[in-house]
């Protein structure tokens, strides 16, 4: 049996282990919060160093992308040095093909006609292929990242125009401490604060990561459709509670609850047998078709 375990900087609360079968071979997933503690989250891959098939790093990216530019955190570099033996992933070489899929899934399965349709995307940078599908279906996105991570008030809706922005600031952001743009540990579960609510009142869409969204999340979503990636039960009643009628999570179920996308591209990894820097996007490509796995939808208008 194969072994994959996410280490998150997450709260501990969201842990979760199942057993699940990927082309013939047994996987044990499993996920560990670390409540925020960058050194804890460190020693712990140092740990799992040489004992598990891959590691995945949760609540935090490694390397963000805006268009063929990629940046790397400082915070995340350190995590994926930490380990020397088992391959670790971050989720982003996966989410260019697996959250575009996603998208294209709403269009061709659930018949959403995206041309048009006004997209909040409250962070594209750890999820620019997702963006990137949006703008080539004809969807009006806005792009959050300066807006809700950088706290400035600057909509942008022009592609270019987010890519040349991000060049301008991210060399710089990249060396902050990751905290300083994202929720970690326990300010995962504190209750939303609403920040900035006429975007999310404006969007027909809003899709990205959920910890980002939910962090400054009106409390009306009515009629919205959120399309995210790590949810649980009680992400779903929050949701259904605010309104919002359709769930899309870009991982499917597996026992019970989407996990991230660090933990899939983990497991892939495993199944490859490659180390993550010797891994081609057809290999995704082609494991992805092999598996055949689809996001998850939830009516949440059958739970509210």
């Amino acid at each position: 049996m194969k072994k994959v375990v996410s280490v998150s900087l997450g709260s501990s609360s969201r842990d979760h282990r199942a057993q699940v079968a990927f082309m013939g071979e047994e996987f044990d997933i499993s996920r560990i919060g670390m409540d925020g503690k960058l050194d804890a989250a460190i020693a712990k891959v140092r740990d799992l160093d040489g004992k598990v098939d891959a590691i995945g790093l949760g609540g935090i990216d490694v390397y963000l992308y805006a268009g063929r530019h990629r940046y790397a955190l400082r915070d995340g570099v350190r995590l994926l040095d930490a380990a020397k033996v088992t391959p670790v992933v971050d989720g982003s070489g996966l989410k260019n093909t697996l959250e575009r899929k996603a998208v294209a899934f709403m269009q061709d399965e659930l018949g959403i006609d995206l041309r048009g349709r006004r997209v909040l995307m409250v962070s594209a940078l750890d999820r620019f292929g997702m963006a990137q599908a949006f703008v080539e279906a004809g969807a009006d996105v806005l792009f959050g990242d300066f807006i809700f991570a950088l706290d400035k008030d600057i909509p942008v809706r022009d592609l270019h125009e987010f890519e040349t922005m991000a060049e301008k600031y991210l060399p710089d952001a990249c060396k902050l401490p990751f905290q300083f743009f994202y929720p970690t540990g326990k300010k995962q579960e504190k209750p939303p604060e609403p920040k900035y609510p006429q975007y999310y009142e404006q969007a027909e869409i809003i899709a990205g990561d959920f910890h980002f969204m939910r962090q400054y999340m009106p409390e009306r979503l009515d009629g919205k459709i959120v399309l995210t990636n790590t949810v649980t039960q009680a992400n779903l009643g929050e949701l259904a509670s605010r309104g919002v009628k359709l769930l899309v999570t870009t991982t499917p179920d597996i026992g019970g609850r989407s996990f991230g996308t660090n933990v899939l591209e983990a497991a892939l990894l495993a199944l490859l047998g490659k180390r993550w820097s010797e891994v081609v996007p057809d290999d995704y490509e082609r494991l992805l078709h092999a598996l055949n796995l689809n996001p998850r939808v939830v009516d949440l208008t059958l739970s509210s």
